[in-house]
């Protein structure tokens, strides 16, 4: 059960298609009268780093505690490593699950706490002690085994969970926030930690979490979820880059989404008419598919270019006119509101050069806006958003 050889397993991308360790197909779980996930469908590949991201009372921690064996859905099936444990209970399933609040055994020492589930298996004193110490090798705690959950720091705590939960290499892990206790330069370090650890043993990790840098840091696939549905799957960077709703946009960092309808199709562009008159062109393909439908046109902060309002944007930009109501230094940058022609915000990330002459607007002045056309993003509006 030694982890060495798993150092080197094939990333996710590298999988076959049909190797799933986790599969849902129409799971509905209610409690009462109140649907708390909603008929999810959902392929998780082996040895992925998998999170299942939205705000609270979204359905992500019910989903993974139907995935646990702690909650059984009322329809649909769930699978592991192609085997159906619908109606299985906990302790029969190949999954271990790591909380936010570490639940070790404070009478035990760290060795007995990651030792626990061994002994309950009845594995030989040798092959205990050193399936243990290559657990706490990889999660950076040798030299601590006599100590006890007391002693030790919120972070080790967590190494100490995560080394029991890994220690008889279950086939999935589960993981609920279980950096939600930890301080924000922990948490941080964590991060990077549990990313490590994943990619050292191979085993597919399934993550809950409501934080969407988390997600990003840590993941090879994130799904979006709201209201119990799954609003999008897919790479950080494709559901970050290219979000599928206006939900997904307003989550998953910081979006501007400024209104609009569709005015015609440009080969592979479409022209979008905004509120304010202004027309700006996206990537055909994106659009929804009614035409002259209501859509957000949307474009992250960090894209933007922010220019004195008598400059003209360069070729091929899409640009817009606005004046500046806010500005805020910020160290690594300086973020700006800017009111556009429709009285909607428009938020500006401007990274801090330090460059002498660099152009720094002031409050009331009038600006140009402009963004390459490859960074803009259209999705169907769902509702009005407060200038």
């Amino acid at each position: 059960m030694a982890y060495a050889h798993v150092s080197g397993s094939p990333r996710p991308e590298e999988h076959a298609v049909d190797e799933i360790d986790v599969r849902l197909a129409g799971v509905v779980k209610r409690f009462g009268g109140m649907v708390a996930v909603n008929g999810i469908d959902l392929q998780i590949v082996r040895g992925a780093f998998f999170s299942l991201l939205g705000p609270s009372g979204c359905g992500k921690t019910t989903t993974l505690r139907m995935l646990g064996g702690f909650e059984e859905p009322d329809e649909g099936t769930i699978e592991l490593g192609g085997n159906d444990v619908t109606g299985i209970p906990p302790h029969r399933r190949n999954v271990n699950t790591v909380f936010q609040s570490y639940a070790l055994f404070p009478h035990l020492d760290v060795f007995e706490n990651v030792a626990y589930g061994l002994r309950r298996r009845r594995v030989g004193k040798p092959q205990i002690d050193e399936h243990v110490r290559e657990m706490l090798r990889l999660v950076d705690l040798p030299g601590l085994e006599r100590r006890r959950p007391g002693q030790l720091s919120g972070g080790q705590q967590q190494r100490v969970a995560l080394a029991r939960a890994l220690v008889n290499h279950p086939q999935v892990l589960l993981l609920d926030e279980p950096l939600g206790a930890l301080d924000l330069k922990l948490r941080k370090q964590m991060q990077l930690e549990l990313k490590r650890i994943q990619r050292e043993v191979g085993i597919t990790f399934v993550y809950v979490t409501h934080d969407q840098e988390e997600a990003m840091t840590m993941s090879d696939r994130i799904a979006v979820m709201r209201s119990g549905n799954i609003e999008q799957v897919g790479p950080p960077e494709e559901v970050y880059e290219h979000p599928a709703t206006e939900f997904v946009a307003g989550f998953l960092g910081a979006s501007n989404l400024l209104r609009g309808t569709v005015n015609r199709r440009e080969n592979d562009r479409v022209v979008v008419t905004l509120a304010s008159g202004e027309r700006v062109v996206a990537p055909a393909g994106l659009e929804p598919s009614t035409p002259g439908g209501a859509i957000r046109v949307g474009v992250r902060p960090e894209k933007i270019r922010i220019a004195p309002g008598s400059a003209a944007s360069e070729d091929g930009r899409n640009a817009i006119s606005g004046v500046l109501r806010e500005a805020t230094y910020v160290g690594v940058s300086h973020q700006y509101a800017v009111e556009t022609r429709s009285g909607e915000t428009v938020t500006v990330y401007a990274q801090n050069l330090g460059a002498a002459g660099e152009y720094a607007p002031a409050a009331g002045e009038d600006v140009v806006l402009s963004w390459h056309p490859e960074h803009t993003f259209v999705v169907e509006r769902e509702g009005e958003i407060d200038a």
